[in-house]
């Protein structure tokens, strides 16, 4: 059988900044260890979270080279490839594998969207010009976009389209894609209140939000579960979930952005469109990490 990219939770990772907005690698090559060292299990480079949209090509590429340099195979690193444009998603894809990313993320086109045959065209294209394992990203409340349950089955028979990352928060659409890709595609949850619902479902684990501020106590979940205590890993998903409704208060990676600046990585500077965290919600995020035990 198979062996999935990584079980259990791997951080989307924030990109820190400096005050100027350039890209702060002192800050983030210092991230990169400290999750390892908590005992994440896999780390995702130019996510959402890692603001790939407002990055330059020249950063973007970059930021991948500098994940997979400084993790050092210690843990799997996923590059986040995906673009409304399919192009430049293939040459993304084509240079993470390169620099020896261990799998990439890709996620529906957004803004010109996609009829179900487009994305599944998409996605084939970009697997074929893959030579690591590809993990489809559907979060459609950013895309406008949703893989179909049927159309996931169907890129679920390609060779290099190994797993979804699903942030739809639809449990419903969750129950229909495992009935139909059991054994064919590792799913993850996008979503940190969902990963013990989406592991309950056959899931491997999550790409998580929550790990930049938490690592090990998230790890903590899927061990949890996975050891068949199903019970503790369910008491863990709801002890953090303050933690996480503060994190996901405003659009992400705000919260993130801040979470990890209050650290010690990089400063809360962000690239417009998006803008500091609100002053009242920072407050309660803040309190939030210090009831889990973070101190800021």
């Amino acid at each position: 059988m198979r062996e999935p990219v990584f079980k259990g939770i791997a951080t989307a990772l924030v990109t820190p900044f400096y005050a100027d907005g350039t890209v702060d690698y002192e800050s983030y090559g210092r991230l990169i260890d400290w999750q390892i060292e908590q005992g994440i299990n896999g780390l995702v480079a130019c996510g959402t979270t890692g603001e790939a949209s407002t990055l330059t090509d020249d950063e973007h590429k970059e930021v991948i080279r500098f994940t997979v340099e400084r993790a050092a195979g210690r843990v799997p690193v996923i590059a986040g490839t995906g673009s409304n444009d399919t192009a430049y998603a293939i040459e993304l894809t084509r240079y993470a594998c390169e620099v020896g990313a261990d799998a990439v993320l890709v996620v529906t086109p957004y803004y010109n969207k996609a009829t179900q045959e487009g994305l599944y065209r998409s996605f084939t294209a970009i697997a074929d010009a893959s030579t690591k394992p590809v993990i489809l990203y559907n979060v459609p409340s950013r895309t406008g976009c949703k893989i179909s349950a049927a159309t996931a089955a169907r890129l679920a028979e390609h060779p290099m389209i190994t797993g979804i990352k699903e942030a739809s928060g639809d449990i419903s659409h969750i129950v229909e894609l495992a009935s139909l890709v059991a054994g064919k595609l590792d799913i993850y949850s996008g979503n940190d209140d969902q990963i013990v619902p989406i592991m309950a479902m056959g899931g491997v684990g999550c790409i998580s939000v929550l790990s930049n501020v938490i690592p090990s106590e998230t790890v903590a979940i899927s061990d949890a579960f996975f050891a068949g205590d199903i019970k503790t890993a369910a008491a863990l998903q709801c002890k953090y979930l303050p933690l996480i409704n503060a994190l996901f208060c405003e659009v992400n990676p705000i919260p993130a952005k801040a979470a990890t600046a209050a650290m010690g990585y990089g400063v809360n500077v962000l690239r417009l469109p998006l803008t500091p965290m609100e002053a009242d919600h920072e407050a309660v995020l803040l309190q939030r990490m210090r009831d889990a035990g973070v101190q800021v």
